[in-house]
């Protein structure tokens, strides 16, 4: 076994000496902080550094240093494809091969020697190879191992719905199940977040601790805002009035390099891949705001007759359940303007469910001079069962709607004809259908967002409520998925976007019912109602004047 000189224990000595050796030129200050942080970090660590850093090629070296200090370790390395993993692991070997001083750690005959698994030569006999390599969607069950990489498990192509998120984070999960027990395992996630329900945020709830490298300087407000403190204290000591906003690998990418680079990825991909910041890119990929909402409590039969949203912080509502995102809110109506008067109508929608997991969806929306009011939106398990079809019809009764809109989708209007004879006996009012042959996710964004937009959709504070509390009967991973506000502020255009979107549909539909009155603008409703008030006290001036001098009455008003 060669002797290791006390300087190569240290990973930046070993990285300089792997660097010199490819020919590159010195490692930077950056690289040599990420190399520090890989060999003293915690057990369980997240790394994000922007692309091109070098922090894959740093985590290579890594695992060569930690089998020349310890050739008995089994190292495990997954990536979102298989191909990905294999080309670290090929790297590694390569490097074993080449360099003199890593000739020790050479396979001998009878040991595992392949790109995808190789032992090192002076590694004691185990059923784990000192280097595995493995896709994360493999078959990780089996695996044992005192180090896992995971390098890039996630990408934009296994993380762009929940569906597929959720099967990432169950993938993740069995790493806990692979690593051995002793002190020093470790387990490393090396990535780019993909959006804010990424994946390393999750990692942070079980315990995970997460560095990151940007590509510019960032101020400390910034740090603490949008990154939560994570920027590494080595960037952070940089960061002055006249390096913010400069690059933090001057030496590799100018300030130049990193505006061409701006303008080629676009705002949001930049913002993503080298200042590590998904909040942008959120932006765009959820269009549907929790914080668009104006949230107050509703009366069942009057409604002001126009109503205002601001943001400011005295409209923040805090005694109300969010499951939005970090920083969403729901706010109070700056002013509610007019008098209480009547709505103009009331309509229930309702999309029905089979026997699986989907619960029958239901909103209750009425219309007042444009705003549409949301007072009942939720979900019944048990598909065509008498109990759905009772409880919505004492829902339609409480709320007085006039009419009821069912999606013929699910059943070809089955479940209309289960319900009808229960109305006609209880609360006869009209039933039709609505067939829908657009894209599910396109349809409710493009019915939604608008109104939103605009803020005139306004919902009352026992919907936030009950939709919160309904949800707690399911499992408490699947509770989430249920919550109306959840779907609205994770729903996107791509297909499958949502594990449950029933709720959110029922929304849609009745929302869509009431498109075609958008348009009338509160403002002149208001003054025509003014107007209509004004000339019938004035008629009523005119004939009691006319009494009171025995003229006969006049009976209109020119």
């Amino acid at each position: 076994m060669t002797t290791i000189p006390p300087e190569l224990r240290d990973l930046r000595n070993f990285t300089f000496l792997c660097w010199k050796h490819l020919g590159l030129p010195d490692p930077t200050p950056l690289q040599y902080d990420i190399a520090d942080y890989l060999q003293h970090g915690p057990k369980r660590a997240v790394i994000q550094a922007f692309r091109g850093c070098g922090k894959s090629w740093l985590t290579s070296v890594f695992v060569l240093h930690e089998l020349l200090l310890d050739p008995s370790k089994n190292i495990l390395v997954v990536s979102a494809s298989k191909t990905r993993s294999d080309d670290f692991s090929t790297f590694t070997l390569r490097l074993i091969n080449d360099m003199p001083i890593l000739a020790c750690l050479k396979p001998k005959d009878g040991q595992r020697f392949s790109k995808i698994s190789f032992d090192v030569g002076p590694a004691p006999a185990s059923h784990a190879p000192s280097v595995k390599s493995l896709g994360i969607t493999s078959q990780l069950t089996g695996s044992r191992a005192d180090i896992i990489i995971a390098d890039d498990v996630e990408v934009a192509n296994n993380s762009a719905t929940q569906g597929m998120r959720d099967k990432l984070g169950t993938a993740i999960s069995e790493f806990e199940a692979i690593i051995k027990p002793d002190e020093d395992c470790r387990i490393i996630f090396l990535g780019t977040p993909q959006c804010e329900e990424t994946i390393y945020n999750k990692l942070r709830e079980r315990g995970y601790e997460t560095r990151i490298w940007t590509s510019e300087y960032v101020s400390t407000a910034t740090n603490a805002k949008v990154y939560e403190d994570m920027v590494s204290p080595f960037l952070m000591a940089s960061a002055t009035e006249t390096t913010i906003g400069r690059s933090t690998e001057p030496l590799r990418f100018t300030d130049v390099d990193l505006e061409e680079r701006k303008l080629s990825y676009g705002k949001s991909g930049y913002e993503l891949q080298f200042m590590l910041n998904p909040r942008l890119s959120d932006a765009d990929r959820y269009p549907l705001k929790v914080n668009d909402l104006i949230v107050t409590d509703l009366d069942n039969e009057l409604a002001n007759e126009k109503y205002v949203w601001a943001s400011s912080p005295e409209q923040v509502i805090h005694d109300l359940p969010n499951v939005g995102f970090n920083g969403d809110r729901f706010f109070r109506p700056y002013q509610a303007l007019g008098d209480m008067v009547e709505y103009s109508g009331s309509v229930m929608s309702i999309d029905p469910s089979g026997r699986g997991k989907d619960e029958t969806g239901y909103a209750i929306v009425k219309q007042l001079n444009g705003f549409l009011f949301v007072h009942a939106c939720g979900g019944i398990q048990g598909g065509y069962g008498e109990n759905v079809l009772n409880e919505l019809t004492r829902l339609a009764k409480r709320y007085k709607v006039n009419e009821i809109i069912v999606e013929s989708n699910m059943g070809d209007g089955m479940f209309t004809e289960l319900l009808t004879p229960i109305l006609a006996s209880t609360y006869p009012v009209s039933i039709n259908e609505v067939r829908h042959n657009v894209q599910k996710e396109r349809r409710i964004v493009d019915t939604l967002e608008p109104v939103l937009n605009s803020h005139r959709l306004i919902v009352d504070t026992n919907v936030i409520r009950r939709d919160y509390q309904s949800a707690m009967a399911y499992p408490i991973e699947r509770q989430a998925a249920y919550q109306l506000i959840h779907q609205l502020s994770r729903l996107t255009k791509h297909r499958g976007a949502l594990l449950q979107d029933d709720r959110l549909d029922a929304l849609a539909i009745a929302v869509a019912y009431w498109v075609e009155s958008m348009a009338a603008d509160a403002d002149n409703r208001m003054d025509d109602r003014k107007n209509d008030l004004l000339t019938e006290e004035l008629e009523r001036f005119t004939n009691s004047f006319h009494k009171q001098h025995g003229k006969v009455a006049a009976t209109t008003w020119v």
